[in-house]
């Protein structure tokens, strides 16, 4: 499948709706948690194994993105948000299946593995062409895309308990969402598929700096750099304290005004991932934004050190007050979806636009962990507190102050970033002629 080349006079702006498209569609994925009780409820699943589906589809998020990042960059954007579209609806499907015959490992497979392909194809599928149709303003172009993934909990989370509670949260009910799922978000991500374009020039508008102006360095040579491996840890720290409420977000509330005199009901809970979605998505496209005007580094200076102010707050003094509580939450949820949304641009400012999207991919293996890394520590810590005999907000206190430790770890991580040494760059007439070569005009 060619990369669609833009006509004359084609908009850039179309382009980030067709980004939108898919991005809101595989944000579900921040709507696990609505799930999360019904699913332990028929199926007899721990906190624990409730998180499996969601944390294995963020593992096969950041491997897919990894593995299939040059790919991307070589096949065009509608190749990969076709991919993108059959693995994340066909991983719906297979989970309605497990759902249906209670078979858990279908649903882990199917949401997990085969959706979780979906979600990183997708994912990486419009960030290196967005990078090219706006040289002048990544850190926004970036950030409309990725608020989009950020922000499609704010439609699946109501959207969802709605239907389990029109259709009933046994496994019957469940299999049942999953379906209309599956088939509803094929549909709206066929309108990325066609509507995406790429540039027929390195210079797609008038008075903005060339794609290939500054450094470039290609994939290769990126994953062999001491910036890279900074930025990774960066990525993972930030995003290890995020996932860590997002992913527990619904049963965490509830837990800690449980023994208050104004206890969360599961719809409230429902509505505050949704406002934690706002939030996540708000960040996105917020704060990148703002690092058009501050700095990458200074950006992620805020995300990393406020960020953990937010989760001392919350450790003492969270149970006090649910105004409080929620507004930390929102702030660590918005620096959570900025640090997505800002990292394509600070690799642009770091490696060039050359092979930008391959080297999202690969980075987004931080992803892949810290997937894996703040379901677990929440999960596994509050499962042994409640063996213990704990409960309310006791049940995270030791959690909440690791996710403190990890985003200082993540802050040294951002201050020892430097340029690339010039040995890494390329060429200019070297790589002038293949970004030329790749951008000749080709039919649709």
């Amino acid at each position: 499948m060619s990369p669609p080349v833009a006509p004359a006079g084609w908009s850039r702006w179309l382009v980030p709706p067709a980004a939108l498209s898919v991005h809101l569609s595989i944000g579900q994925a921040y709507a696990w948690s609505v799930f999360k009780p019904p699913l332990e409820s028929a199926l007899g699943l721990s906190g624990t194994q409730s998180a499996l589906p969601f944390q294995l589809g963020i593992v096969m998020l950041g491997l897919s993105a990894a593995f299939g990042g040059t790919l991307v960059e070589r096949n065009g954007p509608r190749w990969a948000m076709t991919v993108a579209l059959i693995c994340f609806s066909s991983g719906f499907l297979l989970s309605s299946l497990g759902a249906a015959t209670e078979q858990y490992w279908l649903i882990v497979l199917g949401y997990g593995f085969v959706g979780g392909i979906g979600l990183g194809i997708g994912y990486i599928s419009p960030v290196s062409t967005l990078i090219k149709w706006f040289p002048d303003r990544p850190g926004m172009a970036t950030g409309i895309a990725i608020m989009g993934f950020g922000g499609g909990a704010l439609i699946a989370s109501p959207w969802s308990a709605q239907m389990l509670e029109s259709f009933g949260s046994d496994s019957s009910g469940i299999a049942l969402a999953f379906l209309v799922h599956g088939l509803s978000y094929a549909v709206f991500m066929l309108l990325g598929v066609l509507l995406v374009r790429v540039p027929r020039t390195e210079k797609p508008v008038e008075n903005a700096p060339s794609v290939l102006e500054g450094p470039q360095v290609s994939a290769k040579s990126a994953v062999r750099t001491p910036q890279f491996w900074c930025l990774w840890v960066v990525l993972c720290m930030n995003v290890t304290a995020g996932i860590g409420i997002l992913e527990k977000a619904a049963p965490m509330i509830v837990d800690f005004f449980k023994e208050t005199s104004t206890p969360v009901s599961v719809s409230a809970a429902a509505g505050f991932v949704a406002l934690l979605s706002a939030a996540n998505m708000a960040g996105r496209i917020g704060w990148s934004s703002t690092s058009d005007l501050i700095g990458r580094k200074n950006i992620y200076r805020v995300y990393l050190g406020v960020g953990a102010v937010m989760y001392g707050t919350i450790a003492l003094f969270g149970d006090s007050s649910k105004p409080l509580f929620i507004l930390c939450a929102l702030v660590i949820l918005s620096f959570y979806g900025g640090g997505f949304a800002t990292i394509p641009a600070y690799l642009k400012d770091l490696f060039g636009t050359y092979q930008v999207g391959a080297i999202h991919g690969r980075l987004l293996t931080a992803w892949s962990t810290a997937g894996v890394l703040g379901p677990l520590i929440v999960n596994w810590i509050a499962d042994r507190q409640e063996e213990a005999g704990k409960s309310g907000s006791d049940l995270y206190t030791t959690s909440f102050l690791i996710m403190i430790g990890l985003l200082v770890v993540g802050f040294v991580a951002n201050e020892l970033v430097r340029p690339v040494d010039p040995r890494h760059h390329i060429p200019a007439p070297k790589e002038a002629v293949d970004v030329a070569a790749r951008q000749q005009p080709e039919s649709a």
